[in-house]
C-alpha cells in the first residue's frame, strides 16, 4: 500500500511539474513575440488619435479611507485621451465618502441611467464642482459588495469599454493605453477582455498616489507573495492567454467590452470569485452564441496592490480564493472536457481543476499519510527523501526561472540586492507550502459550509508614516557638525 499510494504521489507530481514547464516554455516564446512586436508600437498615436474609444474606469471602494484620496488622484492621471473614473462608495462605514467629497468637491447631480443590471439601490450620483476634476463621477450607493458595486458603476457608463479596478491599487499612468490595444487591431474575432501583470507595492516607496521607488517587500510574507505573483502572471496567464485557455482576469485590474459583460448577466453576487466567473460566463455566452472571441493578456505590469502582510490577512484572502475558485468550477462544470468550449473546455478548465483545486487536497492527504507512517515507523526513508529533494530542487528552479524571467524582461527592481532577495526567499519558499495547503483545506470547508462572507484583509495604507524628529544631546550635535563640515579648498 504504502508503495502504491508513494508512486501515485511521484507520478501526480511529475505531471504537475511538466504542466509547469510546459507553461513557462509557452510563457517564453509568447513573451518573446510580444515584446518584439510591441517594440515599434508608438502608444503616443492613440493618445493623439480621435478614434481611441471613450473609457470608463470603474473603481468600487469599501471603508479606503487611507488610501482613497491619493488613488483617486492616481486615476484622474492617466495617460489617455477619452476616460472617465467612476468611484462607487459600496456603503462604506467609515469617512471614506465624506474624505472624497471634500477633497473633490462633490455635489449631488441629476444624472439618468438604467439598471440594466441589477445591483443595490444608487443613493445619489455626485460630480465635482470643479472643472479640473469633469472626468470623476461618484456614486453613494447601499452596501451590496464588490461585485454588485461593479454592476451599479456599468449601469451608470457610457462607453463601449469599461476597466475595473480596486480601489486601493495603484495604476501605471500608461496602463489604459496598453490595455486598449487589443480591442483596436484588426482581428477575425471580438476582443472581449484583456487583463494585465498585477504587482506588489509594499514596501515601495508611494508619494501621493505615484510610486517613486519600487522595492522588494521588507517582510517576508509579502516577499513570498512576490514569487507567487511573478509565477502566477508571467508564467501562468501568459502562456494560457496563448493557448486561448484564460479563464481569469485578476479583479484588481482588467478591461471588458461593456455590453457582452451586460449581455453575460454582470457580475455575480452569489460568488466571492466574480473575476474568475464573469470571464467563463462571457466565454460561455459567447460560445454558446456561435461568436468568435477572444481573451487577451498584457505582460506588462500595470497595477501595484498591497498584499496581506500578517498571516491572518493572508489566510482570509486564499481561503476567499478558494472559495471563488471552487464555485466557479462547480457553476460552470459544463465546460469540463466539453469540445463545445474549444480549448478551454478541454485545456483550461480541466487544468484549473486538476492542478488547481485538486493537487492542494492530494497534497493534504500526502502530508496526512506520511505522518502516519513515520508514527508507525513504516516510512520508506530513501524514497521520502529522493522525492522530497525533487520537489525542492524544481520548485526553487521555478521561482528562479520567475525571477530572471522578469528581469530579463520589464527589470522593475533595479537594485541588485532585490534580486538578490528574491532568489534566497526561493529557497525559504518551499517549506511554507504546507500552509497554503491548510488554506485551500479551509477554503474547501468554508465553501461547503456555504460560507459567503469576504473576509477582508486589513490594509496598512501606501504612506510610510515620517518619523518624528528627536533631540540631539551635545556630544550628538558636535559629532553631527564635524561630519556634515565641509571639505577644505586649499
Amino acid at each position: 500500500m504504502e508503495l502504491i499510494f508513494g508512486h501515485i504521489i511521484f507520478i501526480f507530481t511529475l505531471i504537475i511539474f511538466g504542466s509547469y514547464l510546459l507553461l513557462g516554455i509557452f510563457s517564453a516564446l509568447a513573451l518573446r513575440k510580444y515584446l518584439r512586436k510591441n517594440s515599434y508600437v508608438n502608444y503616443n498615436s492613440l493618445v493623439l488619435s480621435p478614434l481611441s474609444p471613450k473609457i470608463s474606469v470603474i473603481a468600487p471602494a469599501f471603508n479606503e479611507s487611507k488610501t482613497i484620496i491619493d488613488n483617486v488622484r492616481t486615476l484622474l492621471s492617466l495617460y489617455y485621451n477619452n476616460f472617465e473614473v467612476i468611484l462607487v462608495n459600496d456603503g462604506s462605514t467609515d469617512n471614506t465618502f465624506e474624505l472624497v467629497t471634500e477633497a473633490y468637491d462633490l455635489e449631488r447631480v441629476n444624472y439618468y441611467f438604467d439598471y440594466r443590471i441589477p445591483c443595490e439601490r444608487i443613493k445619489g450620483v455626485y460630480k465635482s464642482k470643479n472643472p479640473s476634476y469633469n472626468r470623476l463621477t461618484v456614486l453613494d450607493k447601499n452596501n451590496g459588495g464588490k461585485a454588485d458595486s461593479l454592476n451599479a458603476g456599468i449601469n451608470i457608463c457610457k462607453s463601449t469599454l469599461f476597466v475595473s479596478i480596486d480601489a486601493d491599487s495603484i495604476i501605471e499612468a500608461d496602463s489604459i493605453l496598453k490595455l486598449v490595444k487589443p480591442f483596436l487591431e484588426e482581428k477575425d474575432c471580438k476582443v472581449i477582455g484583456t487583463g494585465g501583470v498585477i504587482r506588489i507595492v509594499n514596501s515601495c516607496d508611494v508619494e501621493r498616489g505615484h510610486i517613486r521607488e519600487i522595492k522588494v517587500p521588507s517582510r517576508i510574507l509579502p516577499r513570498l507573495q512576490v514569487l507567487d505573483y511573478t509565477r502566477a502572471f508571467l508564467l501562468g496567464r501568459m502562456a494560457w492567454s496563448q493557448l486561448d485557455g484564460l479563464m481569469l482576469i485578476s479583479g484588481a485590474m482588467g478591461i471588458f467590452d461593456r455590453e457582452t459583460v451586460i449581455k453575460a448577466g454582470g457580475y455575480s453576487i452569489k460568488t466571492v470569485g466574480e473575476d474568475m466567473e464573469l470571464v467563463l460566463r462571457m466565454r460561455r455566452y459567447m460560445a454558446e452564441h456561435s461568436m468568435k472571441y477572444e481573451v487577451t493578456y498584457i505582460p506588462d505590469p500595470l497595477c501595484w496592490t498591497e498584499v496581506p502582510s500578517d498571516l491572518r490577512s493572508l489566510r482570509k484572502q486564499r481561503t476567499r480564493w478558494t472559495r471563488g475558485l471552487v464555485e466557479s468550477l462547480r457553476t460552470h462544470r459544463k465546460m469540463f472536457f466539453n469540445k463545445k468550449y474549444s480549448r478551454l473546455g478541454l485545456l483550461g478548465f480541466p487544468y484549473w481543476f486538476f492542478f488547481e483545486w485538486l493537487a492542494p487536497l492530494i497534497a493534504f492527504g500526502g502530508f496526512v499519510y506520511t505522518f502516519f507512517l513515520i508514527i508507525t515507523n513504516s516510512l520508506n526513508w530513501p524514497f521520502y527523501l529522493l522525492l522530497f529533494l525533487f520537489v525542492y530542487t524544481f520548485a526553487v528552479l521555478l521561482s528562479t526561472w520567475a525571477v530572471l524571467f522578469e528581469e530579463i524582461t520589464f527589470h522593475k527592481y533595479r537594485r541588485k540586492r532585490d534580486v538578490l532577495k528574491l532568489l534566497a526567499v526561493a529557497l525559504l519558499e518551499p517549506f511554507i507550502y504546507p500552509i497554503h495547503t491548510y488554506f485551500a483545506i479551509r477554503g474547501n470547508i468554508e465553501a461547503i459550509r456555504g460560507k459567503k462572507a469576504w473576509g477582508k484583509a486589513e490594509r496598512k495604507g501606501f504612506e510610510k508614516k515620517k518619523k518624528p524628529l528627536r533631540r540631539l544631546t551635545l556630544r550628538q550635535s558636535v559629532n553631527l557638525g564635524r561630519r556634515n563640515k565641509p571639505a577644505s579648498t586649499t
